[in-house]
């Protein structure tokens, strides 16, 4: 009976019910919509420009791999991908650790001011960046750096700059997405570290952070990918194009009077390879991540 009651329940999701059409037409058609930009763009890439102008995008021929050296080269990839590498790196690490030290404090101790430090370290991600564009860039133009810190003097036109924002607007949501992951830690076995004589820094560092590696390997993916992809705040706070991250380096491929946007679209497909690379490598964790601690029992 219990193979003939799962049967029945296998052949009653099998069947086709309008509603469950409709279903699969709305989620077939979403995903086109999604897909349709990125391949257009990957799709014109290949494509030369003097043959578009003259048949227009919607049609076939005149594929060429130029874009893609011509791009690397006009936009000097090779320089901005460092600088990316320079500002994304430790960003994220810098991130992930403040966030944490957070978390645990929020999720192991109470104390009167819990949830309020909770809300403050989250409040950063309700406040439009725009608003804070004047106050910001004063402030760094003030802001005085040692010279092998920062080859302008000041936080402004240095890449410590970038560092230092992101991580600020970052910080905010990894301390939420932690402190709710840390809760659904047992109890019960840091009340055996702490009979045992572990401190709270051998809580934090040999217990807590080993056991939120999947919660911290899917925060440093969307880490990875946000502070990557920002173009914002480096258009604004960078003075020196050679210090632009790879983002803000795409307004290399602009021209003032023409705009070659199959040559664009190429650059934009070789800035979003490391980002893609990065997620499929770390998929699963990222799902785990994301699953784990999700609820307790």
């Amino acid at each position: 009976r219990p193979a003939a009651t799962a049967a029945t329940t296998a052949r009653n999701r099998r069947r086709l019910t309008p509603g469950r059409v409709l279903l699969y037409v709305f989620v077939v058609l979403t995903a086109l919509a999604w897909l349709f930009p990125v391949v257009w763009a990957l799709f014109n890439s290949f494509r030369d420009y003097d043959y578009t102008s003259v048949n227009g995008y919607v049609s076939l021929g005149g594929f060429t791999f130029e874009n893609y050296t011509n791009a690397w080269e006009q936009g000097e990839f090779t320089r901005h991908f460092l600088n990316s590498l320079i500002i994304t790196v430790p960003a994220v690490l810098l991130t992930l650790f403040l966030a944490s030290c957070v978390a645990f404090v929020v999720a192991r101790y109470s104390f009167r001011f819990n949830l309020v430090l909770l809300g403050l370290f989250t409040a950063a991600n309700l406040l439009p960046q725009q608003a804070l564009l004047i106050p910001l860039y004063r402030a760094y133009r003030e802001i005085p750096l040692p010279l092998w810190m920062s080859d302008s003097g000041q936080l402004l036109d240095s890449y410590w700059g970038l560092i230092l924002v992101n991580t600020a607007f970052q910080t905010g949501f990894c301390t939420f997405v932690l402190s709710n992951y840390m809760k659904a830690l047992p109890h019960e076995m840091f009340e055996a570290a702490r009979v045992d004589g572990a401190g709270v820094p051998t809580q934090f560092f040999r217990i807590t952070l080993p056991l939120c590696r999947p919660a911290l390997a899917a925060l440093a993916t969307l880490q990875v990918t946000w502070i990557y992809n920002e173009f914002f705040w480096a258009t604004v706070l960078m003075q020196s194009g050679d210090k632009f991250p790879i983002t803000s380096s795409l307004t290399n491929l602009r021209g003032q009077f023409f705009t070659d946007y199959n040559l664009l679209s190429a650059g934009s497909v070789i800035i979003a390879i490391p980002v893609l690379v990065i997620f499929f490598l770390l998929q699963k964790q990222f799902v785990a991540g994301l699953t784990l601690g999700a609820t307790k029992g």
